[in-house]
């Protein structure tokens, strides 16, 4: 399972010329998920992503997470991160999971995040989407947890 975490200061989803989720200063996680992904999978991506140190202290540096901060959370459902480019010009995507086993995924990641975080904004799993954000920093990070098969 993947995330890919951008630190923001603002950040919104529109489908449809409506905007479906948004938030300010927080992190805007495009989430994708693999084959032989699990809910084990999803709960170290989870933990990982809401501990993860991306917000500066009084001292500049990068030592709070999200929940020091109190932060919002924006999950966007993002299949083309489990996308295999090792080869030629063009992605194949093999590696990404069944739609109906992603959207599972992807709706429990959100979930067990509510409990944890006030606010959590989501896209829309399957839409077309245009996103749009303001990155801190900037500042991005790539986590990945294999699937157990893999490890």
């Amino acid at each position: 399972m993947i995330a890919l975490l951008q630190r923001v200061s603002s950040a919104a989803v529109t489908v449809d010329h409506s905007v479906v989720g948004s938030i300010s200063t927080g992190l805007l996680v495009f989430l994708g998920v693999e084959k032989h992904d699990s809910v084990a999978e999803l709960d170290r991506l989870l933990e990982r992503v809401l501990g993860y140190r991306v917000f500066e202290d009084a001292a500049g540096k990068m030592n709070l997470s999200l929940l020091d901060i109190k932060g919002e959370l924006l999950v966007v459902s993002q299949f083309t991160l489990a996308a295999d480019t090792k080869r030629g010009s063009r992605a194949g995507f093999s590696t990404a999971a069944e739609p109906s086993v992603a959207q599972q995924l992807y709706h429990l990641f959100i979930e067990k995040a509510q409990t944890k975080v006030a606010k959590v904004a989501t896209g829309q799993f399957g839409a077309h989407m245009m996103v749009s954000l303001t990155n801190d920093g900037p500042v991005t990070f790539w986590l990945q947890v294999p699937p157990s098969s893999t490890r």
